[in-house]
């Protein structure tokens, strides 16, 4: 009983959102690293297809240099992209501990635009409970601005129509 109380357990942030936009307008806001620098970090070496590997920098923490390592794992024009997100250190707890975990975007039409979900998974807790907590709140947050730059894009998008 004790052994299974001192195990790791995965747990996974989702967020699910319907935005008033088309598809390609949240996959444009989604898969520019333009855009992405806006909404969440700048990537370095980034390109949405498969088998790229790119990083994003955050504040390090310990033996941890803040480098979040990725590598493009899935792409489906329009309605899914995912991305392995790997960071911390072994030796660190809290926040900077060793971080294996995948980032996947699913988008699907609705009538009244575009189903966005987000999974981020595999967080082994308790290893990762500050990550888990801080990426939760961050991710809210990402949304919100995915939500205002595909606005943004879409205005952008209209009054290049009407010229």
């Amino acid at each position: 009983m004790m052994d299974a109380a001192l195990k790791s357990a995965t747990h996974d942030i989702v967020f699910e959102e319907v935005l008033p936009h088309a598809r390609e307008v949240i996959w444009r806001v989604l898969t520019s690293g333009e855009l992405m620098a806006r909404w969440m970090m700048e990537p370095t070496g980034f390109a949405p297809v498969k088998g790229t590997k790119f990083t994003f920098q955050t504040t390090p923490a310990g033996a941890w240099d803040g480098t979040i390592r990725c590598e493009v794992l899935e792409v489906k024009e329009n309605e899914r992209f995912s991305y392995s997100w790997q960071g911390g250190d072994e030796g660190n707890s809290g926040y900077g501990s060793k971080l294996d975990t995948i980032v996947s975007w699913h988008l699907s039409a609705t009538d009244n635009g575009t189903r966005l979900t987000l999974v981020h998974s595999g967080f082994a807790v308790p290893r990762n409970e500050t990550a888990y907590t801080n990426l939760g709140r961050g991710w809210k947050v990402c949304l919100e601005r995915v939500a205002g730059i595909a606005t943004e894009q879409d205005t952008a998008g209209a009054a290049a129509r009407m010229y």
